[in-house]
């Protein structure tokens, strides 16, 4: 083990540490959390709702007024529904117009026995047990396994990088406002970062959720693509500042991303096909 684990997001044994904690959430969006959390049980009550959750720079105390979003997890007892969707989305839409400390608003939904699953163990259960920060209900982390920075982890992941490049391209082509280009370019961004930064994870024997670091830590490892790293840090720029620049979702959709996957497929592999 290292001595510096604690600094690279791991617990004294080398397993991933939870990364959130409401205690974390800044000032000045605990009315946003808590106004998320009222709003949840309003929507959906104990008859729909196992848990919730909330992840993201705001529950890791680095979030920033009127530039980060707010990003939530449902997890229910059943498959969503039509109506459910349709209620999450309305949901977004309320809470993003409330508060102007957020930019942005992204509610996922799945059933609970989805998450905690075999098939999903080393995906949306290592997202859930080490990502998401408990919010209302019982936590299901509490039936997962601790997670280390493997090669398996990387592989399931983000492993699928390359299925995300052609509704990437199709949304960039569709893109008729400024706004529809942000959404595309911080999306796609972030799933850029966190794709560089877990395919050298299992060297640097560590986890991070920070765009900026993920960046640096992927550096350290393609001395020999300087304009690689270069490119990584734009995405990790526009992860946490979005643009509308053309020239930008271009660089990252048909230059990076492509080489990017292609690098991540012949070094971890595909990620199992999902039904």
């Amino acid at each position: 083990m290292n001595d510096d684990s604690g600094g690279r997001g791991l617990n004294e044994d080398g397993t991933i540490r939870r990364e959130g904690s409401l205690d974390r959430v800044p000032a000045a969006f605990a009315p946003v959390v808590e106004a998320a959390r009222s709003r949840i049980a309003e929507v959906f009550d104990g008859t729909r709702l196992h848990s919730a959750y909330i992840y993201g720079s705001i529950p890791r105390g680095t979030a920033i007024p009127g530039v980060s979003d707010l990003d939530l997890l449902l997890a229910l007892r059943e498959e969503p529904t039509a109506a459910d969707e349709a209620a999450v989305r309305a949901m977004e839409a309320g809470l993003d117009s409330a508060f102007g400390q957020i930019d942005g608003v992204g509610i996922l939904s799945a059933r609970a026995a989805t998450l905690t699953s075999e098939f999903e163990r080393h995906d949306l259960g290592f997202f859930l047990a080490c990502l998401c920060t408990p919010l209302l209900g019982e936590d299901l982390a509490e039936g997962l396994p601790c997670y280390r920075p493997t090669p398996l982890l990387a592989r399931e992941t983000n492993g699928d990088l390359v299925l995300s490049l052609p509704r990437w391209r199709r949304r960039a082509a569709e893109a008729a406002t400024d706004a529809e280009r942000r959404n595309l370019s911080r999306g796609a961004a972030r799933k850029i970062v966190r794709s560089g930064f877990t395919l050298v994870m299992p060297r640097w024997r560590g986890w991070t959720s920070d765009l900026a670091e993920s960046a640096e830590v992927f550096a350290r490892y393609y001395p020999d693509h300087p304009e690689r790293i270069e490119q990584m840090r734009l995405a990790a720029y526009t992860g946490r500042t979005p643009s509308a620049d053309p020239a930008v979702l271009t660089t990252l959709i048909e230059d990076l991303a492509p080489w990017l996957a292609a690098e991540y497929l012949a070094v971890h592999g595909e990620k199992a096909p999902r039904p």
